[in-house]
C-alpha cells in the first residue's frame, strides 16, 4: 500500500470515519494541529535530558493518536475516545510538578534545549486546543477531549519547568 493516494487532489481528504471534506474544514484544521504537536513533541523528545520527562512525552503522543482519531471520525464513535481518566491522569501529574517545582511568576521560556522544545509544543498545543473550540461551535466535540487539551498545555508547561529545574536553569521574568 502506497502513501500516495492521489485522492486528495481536488482538494479534499478522508476522515477516518470514512466521509470525505475539504483539507480546509475545521475539523482537518484541528487534528492536523494535534499532529503538528505530536511532531513538535518527537523533537522535544530529543532534547531534554530527565527520564521521567522523556517517559511523559511518549505518554502523551500515544493519547495524541487518540485525540487525532476522535477529532477525525465524523460519522461514527471513535474506538477509544478520551475519557475523563485520561484528562486526570494529566492534570494529576501536572499538579504533582507544580508541587515540587514551585512557580513564581511568569517563567521566561526556553533556559535549556527541552524545555524550549516543550514550551514550543505547549504553544502549539494552546492552537489545537483553539482550533478544537472553534470545531465544537460547530460541530459535536467531546467536552471530555476540550478539558484534556486544555490539561495538556499545562502539563507541558510543567514538564519543561521540570526539565528546567533539573538543570538549575529556571528563570522568572
Amino acid at each position: 500500500m502506497s502513501i500516495m493516494t492521489r485522492t486528495g487532489d481536488s482538494g479534499d481528504t478522508g476522515l477516518w470515519s470514512g466521509e470525505r471534506v475539504g483539507k480546509d474544514d475545521l475539523r482537518i484544521e484541528a487534528y492536523g494541529t494535534v499532529d503538528e504537536l505530536s511532531a513538535a513533541l518527537g523533537v522535544a523528545r530529543h532534547a531534554c535530558a530527565q527520564g521521567e520527562v522523556l517517559a511523559a512525552i511518549e505518554d502523551i503522543q500515544r493519547l495524541l493518536f487518540r485525540v487525532g482519531g476522535e477529532l477525525a471520525s465524523l460519522g461514527k464513535p471513535f474506538a477509544a475516545p478520551i475519557l475523563p481518566a485520561d484528562e486526570a491522569l494529566v492534570a494529576e501529574r501536572a499538579a504533582e510538578l507544580e508541587a515540587r517545582i514551585p512557580i513564581k511568576g511568569f517563567v521566561v521560556p526556553g533556559m535549556t534545549p527541552g524545555s524550549a522544545a516543550l514550551d514550543m509544543a505547549r504553544t502549539i498545543a494552546r492552537r489545537a486546543e483553539r482550533r478544537v473550540v472553534a470545531l465544537s461551535r460547530k460541530e459535536t466535540v467531546s467536552a471530555d477531549l476540550r478539558k484534556f487539551l486544555n490539561r495538556l498545555s499545562d502539563y507541558l508547561y510543567m514538564l519543561a519547568r521540570a526539565e528546567e529545574a533539573a538543570a538549575g536553569a529556571i528563570r522568572f521574568a
